[in-house]
């Protein structure tokens, strides 16, 4: 539990996207985002949310730890489609890194997915996304977050 503690707060926010996914593309969109985190449950739960001002569109995630399976399990929600993603990504902390994985599927294509959190600090942290078609032999990341805290008012 408190694996997530360090969110709590505003951040700004730097996405890099690949335009196109799984089909070799190196063209990667850049946008601006700012996520407000909020934790529940001493440290067990949090939730965030995360809006796209230059795509008109937010995000939210929910997080909650599961102290008998010593994991976490991440639901994300967007505002493009107003539904629950399932099923959620699931892992761990180890010496500082967050893993999670979750089977799902990218334009009908069934995928392994992957998020890694690292390059955690008390002003910034590090969240990327990718897909494996192969079982997990190789990866594509296709998403990166950088954050900074934003500054207190």
């Amino acid at each position: 539990m408190g694996d997530f503690d360090f969110f709590v707060g505003t951040w700004n926010v730097v996405n890099r996207r690949l335009r196109k996914r799984l089909v070799g593309s190196d063209e990667w969109e850049e946008f601006p985002g700012v996520s407000v985190a909020h934790g529940f449950f001493g440290g067990g739960g949090h939730f965030d949310e995360i809006t796209f001002p230059t795509k008109g569109s937010a995000g939210a995630t929910v997080r909650i730890f599961d102290p008998a399976r010593e994991e976490w399990s991440i639901y994300w929600m967007s505002s493009v489609d107003g539904v629950l993603g399932q099923p959620p990504m699931v892992g761990r902390f180890v010496d500082g890194v967050g893993r999670f994985y979750a089977d799902d599927q990218h334009e009908g294509q069934p995928v392994r997915c992957r998020f890694i959190w690292s390059d955690i600090s008390a002003t910034t942290a590090r969240w990327e996304q990718a897909f494996s078609i192969d079982g997990e032999q190789t990866w594509e990341t296709n998403w990166i977050m950088i954050f900074t805290r934003a500054a207190e008012d």
